[in-house]
């Protein structure tokens, strides 16, 4: 009976420190450790198994995208050193897929030959520590209580900046310089709150995109993870509650938002939207009434900008102009142009192609018309197909979803 009774009182303990913090306390992480949870090296967790203080650690991983995919090698890369002794045994866990290859996780399991579950199935076997990269599901306080060493989260972003599932993308979008990886505590009901274990940051490369920085920050985050696996009771314990200050959010990025707003937007915010989101999905603009992607766009340099026909007039946002040189249509966005080297109409032509085939014939056609009338427009949805056609972007994205949509 005193046997049931201690082991009462220490799972009272473990909710208690994973109720997330109150009234200004800060939760303490040192229960995550075996000394934590049994008092003594010869604890056990909620099946009676007895609690490691040390590695070989077993293993759950849940996640689904690219940069979830490199956590994953790093893992399984460790579970196959024999020297070190990391990992014991790894298992997975990936949600379910329009593909019928599925996600890059599921991908990168089969092909290892690692034990694969779809959520919400996680399996039955028991783990030590829970790993989560790129996951998109709360996790509940039942499924966290069965790890001893509760879940691990590798963030891309220097939490409490761009909590939520579309960290990368907001980087780029709103043109920070520095980002970072993460790795903290998950807690229940809510995403991104828990304590920090391990944070590094970086530069963000000039004129990256975001699958670009998220090749960068996915081989940070993996091998930041490793480190911390390897000492995880002293990692667990030294565990500091995130800032109140500075925290900002990332939600997922719905498909309006590609639809270029030429009157409202500078056109160094339509580059930072080209970078953050063309390789989902590509911007799109009204041209006579016929929807076109934008593909490739870049910054205007200096000695363009200083063509004459460029200068000394008024020129209405939307605005497009071939310039031969540089062989890219120049369009003017809220404060100056942007230039777009390639575009999709009915199918992908570069600039070149579409003055040539399409604008050139227009001016023809319509040789006392104000060239303002023949000028891109902002694309605007209808609500009906707005919510029809609704896309959810965030850095779990899949990468064949991007290609699709651009042929469309």
């Amino acid at each position: 009976m005193r046997v049931v009774g201690r082991w009462a009182e220490v799972m009272l303990l473990v909710r208690r420190c994973w109720v997330p913090q109150l009234a200004g306390r800060r939760p303490r992480c040192s229960c995550q450790s075996p000394a934590g949870l049994g008092g003594s090296s010869g604890g056990k967790d909620s099946r009676g198994s007895r609690v490691r203080e040390k590695p070989p650690w077993r293993v759950l991983f849940l996640g689904t995208d690219h940069f979830a995919r490199e956590t994953l090698r790093a893992l399984h890369a460790a579970r196959d050193n024999k020297e070190e002794k990391l990992i014991e045994r790894l298992e997975v866990v990936t949600v379910p897929s329009l593909s019928p290859k599925g996600l890059p996780v599921k991908q990168y399991a089969i092909q290892s030959q690692l034990p694969v579950y779809e959520w919400p199935d996680v399996g039955s076997g028991e783990y030590d520590v829970g790993v989560v990269a790129s996951f998109g599901r709360l996790l509940s306080e039942a499924l966290i209580l069965k790890f001893p060493y509760g879940i691990l989260n590798v963030h891309p972003s220097c939490l409490p900046r761009w909590r939520g599932p579309a960290p990368i993308i907001h980087t780029v979008l709103h043109g920070d310089t520095v980002t970072g990886v993460t790795i903290m505590q998950v807690r229940p009901k809510r995403f991104d709150i828990g304590p920090i274990l391990k944070q590094e940051t970086i530069p963000v490369p000039p004129k990256s995109t975001s699958k670009e920085l998220e090749a960068v920050l996915s081989k940070l985050g993996a091998n930041m993870l490793i480190s911390v696996l390897k000492s995880l009771p002293e990692s667990l314990n030294n565990g500091r509650p995130q800032p109140a200050e500075g925290v900002t959010y990332a939600p997922k990025v719905s498909a309006g938002t590609n639809c270029v707003k030429w009157e409202e937007q500078t056109s160094e915010q339509v580059l930072r939207l080209h970078l953050a989101i063309g390789n989902i999905i590509p911007l799109q603009t009204l041209w006579l009434e016929n929807t076109i992607k934008l593909l490739d766009l870049v910054e205007v340099n200096s000695s363009i900008l200083a063509d004459p026909k460029l200068t000394g007039q008024t020129v209405t946002p939307g605005s497009v102009v071939y310039h031969r040189q540089s062989q890219m249509l120049l369009v003017h966005c809220k404060d100056g142009w942007i230039g777009v080297r390639s575009v999709m109409l009915k199918k992908t032509l570069t600039a070149t192609d579409f003055y040539n085939g399409y604008l050139h014939a227009w001016y023809q056609k319509n040789p006392h018309t104000h060239p303002s009338q023949c000028r891109f427009q902002t694309l605007r949805l209808p609500t009906k197909m707005h919510q029809k056609t609704k896309l959810l972007l965030c850095n779990s994205a899949l990468s064949d979803l991007g290609s699709t949509l651009a042929q469309r």
